[in-house]
């Protein structure tokens, strides 16, 4: 998936490029970029399929549920960047419900667990990156963050590890976006 989302972040970003210069490359680029994002949409419905046909309805731990509620998030999310119109809207529903019930679950689950915090990071990306929402982005990451430092405490040294990481990762989408919602 990283290899393919990437290859389709350059390939638009060339597009564009191209479009403003009036390539005559720009057909074949098109064509490229289109069967890349078939690509993306063939895993995406396969792994959304055996989350939902599978992993999610057997799942049993709380951790387990939050994990594949937060990856159909993801896999939804990941529909988003590409998709237009209708097609579009609805996945981005379905990303938003998805990280929804995910939350709804965290709740039995530490607040400095991984997995809650890794459900917050990527639920903030799609905040900021999908629906264009720094301030939402900012409060729910901000939230988690404060959260988890509040209870690090009594943490043990390989949860205190993985729960830092993305802490980390919450800290620093923070900084770059307070930045930007600074400078508009």
């Amino acid at each position: 998936m990283s290899a393919r989302r990437a290859a389709w972040r350059t390939i638009s970003a060339i597009q564009n490029k191209e479009e403003y210069k009036g390539s005559k490359y720009l057909e074949l680029i098109k064509g490229y970029r289109s069967k890349i994002e078939k690509e993306l949409e063939t895993i995406c419905q396969d792994v959304l399929s055996l989350l939902n046909d599978q992993l999610i309805p057997n799942a049993r731990a709380a951790d387990a549920k939050v994990f594949y509620l937060k990856m159909k998030g993801d896999y939804f999310r990941y529909l988003g960047e590409f998709l237009a119109g209708d097609k579009r809207k609805t996945v981005i529903q379905d990303a938003q419900d998805s990280y929804k019930e995910a939350n709804i679950e965290a709740e039995n689950l530490k607040s400095t667990h991984p997995i809650r915090l890794s459900l917050v990071l990527n639920w903030s990306v799609f905040y900021y990156e999908i629906l264009s929402s720094p301030d939402i982005a900012c409060k729910l990451a901000k939230q988690a963050f404060d959260n988890a430092i509040a209870d690090l405490d009594g943490l043990e040294e390989d949860e205190n590890r993985d729960s830092a990481t993305i802490m980390q990762l919450l800290r620093d989408n923070l900084t770059l976006w307070m930045s930007d919602l600074n400078d508009v």
